[in-house]
């Protein structure tokens, strides 16, 4: 499809949302009278910019009142992995559960798959998790097999690799390097293994120009697999996926118009940095309109290597609501993470940021007590003095607890930062 033929399938699309929330939503029939907003004059995606935006505070302070639908029409309950507030609800109906299937099948043929692939699911399906549910009808949608084995367990995970001849891995990519070291470190011969690729979930696995981050460089230093970003959450209920250009995620332009916008809340040129912010489309449950997700990318509209013409994300540089302010430099926690992926020796670790009497941020790491020697710490300070002009405390506790601070077993991810 051209990109003249993609905008007005979306902008029929926006015209069926817009009469769809003012009949259903109490919350944004609600905005829009407080707005004074006239629906039947949003003719064009340009014409969102009439509507005000709607923020994840929205969402966890009127949470029920974005449901356009009985409750007997749920079909499955979500909730959002509530990493800096508390998790927010979301209500699915059965026709949300199938848009969840087509944008996953999708997204697996984006990312090169096939009904002749099987997947190895080491992401959880349970504890109200969407993504998990989403892998799971996509691939079923696909035609393709999927083996549910969830997060952790190394052993577990190279059993059923042996057993079962997966092609594909769906992950956090950190946890990568520690299946790969439990592979050495009992002789499995995992560079012969079925796997020929990797989607990785949750974390960046390149920098905003695509080369790998350290993280990535890692993992393809080891492992001869093709990987693929994913970026995506609950409030979307779709994914940005790579193809095989590794050039940035693919909008499904079926499911969301996306907007990028900088600090004045106007929308990037290309190759610009600026805030996500999605409209859903075809969702039936709790659609959202201009929904900031405070994620910051880099945007790319020019067609890419693979022929598509949808627009791409390059990977989260950061969170607004994560910009921590270090000693007078600017920090988002992908640029730590990546200082630390750098060193071999740490297979763990967790940063910890809090206020200090004076208001301020500090940052502090938590690495496992065995490396702390004085060649190391001095080998660390030096590595970040050079990357981030300034370096951050360290704390060493024992490798069992900090397992247990980093895989929380009432967690969906593993918590590499928290704030205190």
């Amino acid at each position: 499809m051209t990109f003249n033929m993609i905008r007005e399938t979306q902008e029929q699309k926006l015209k069926h949302l817009l009469a769809y929330v003012s009949a259903h939503s109490p919350y944004y029939q609600k905005v829009f009278r407080k707005h004074g907003v006239d629906v039947d004059s949003i003719v064009s995606i340009a014409d969102l910019a009439k509507l005000p935006f709607t923020t994840k505070d929205d969402l966890a302070a009127a949470n029920d009142d974005f449901l356009c639908v009985p409750k007997s029409r749920v079909a499955d309950y979500v909730t959002t992995s509530g990493t800096l507030s508390d998790p927010v609800a979301f209500y699915l109906t059965d026709s949300d559960i199938e848009r969840l299937a087509d944008n996953e099948s999708e997204s697996f043929r984006c990312a090169d798959g096939s009904e002749h692939d099987i997947y190895q699911l080491m992401t959880t399906i349970d504890k109200r998790f969407m993504a998990g549910l989403a892998y799971w009808m996509g691939a079923r949608k696909l035609g393709a097999g999927m083996i549910r084995v969830g997060p952790g367990a190394p052993f577990l995970q190279w059993e059923s690799i042996q057993r079962f001849s997966p092609t594909v891995i769906i992950a956090i990519p950190s946890f990568i390097p520690r299946l790969i070291d439990y592979a050495v470190a009992n002789g499995i011969d995992f560079a012969s293994s079925s796997i020929k690729s990797v989607i990785c979930i949750g974390e960046p696995i390149r920098n905003p120009d695509f080369t790998y981050n350290e993280l990535g460089k890692r993992i393809t230093s080891q492992w001869d697999v093709k990987l693929y970003s994913t970026y995506a959450s609950t409030e979307m209920g779709a994914a940005f996926t790579e193809c095989k250009a590794g050039k940035g995620g693919h909008l499904n332009e079926d499911l969301l118009i996306l907007e990028v916008v900088d600090e004045q809340d106007v929308v990037v040129k290309n190759g610009g940095l600026g805030e996500i912010v999605i409209s859903t489309l075809g969702v039936e449950g709790m659609p959202l309109l201009r929904y900031r997700t405070g994620d910051l990318c880099h945007v790319h509209y020019e067609p890419c290597a693979c022929g598509r013409t949808s627009p791409r994300v390059g990977p989260v540089v950061g969170r607004k609501q994560q910009m921590i302010k270090f000693k007078g430099t600017t920090i988002f926690p992908p640029a730590i993470f990546d200082v630390l992926d750098m060193v071999q020796e740490i297979e763990l670790y967790q940063v910890v940021v809090s206020k200090n009497e004076f208001g301020n941020d500090d940052i502090a790491i938590q690495l496992p007590d065995e490396l702390n020697t004085p060649v190391f710490r001095e080998k660390l300070h030096s590595l970040f003095k050079s990357r981030l002009r300034v370096t951050p405390s360290f704390a060493f506790i024992t490798a069992h607890e900090l397992n247990l601070r980093i895989y929380k077993q009432e967690k969906r991810k593993p918590e590499k930062l928290i704030y205190i």
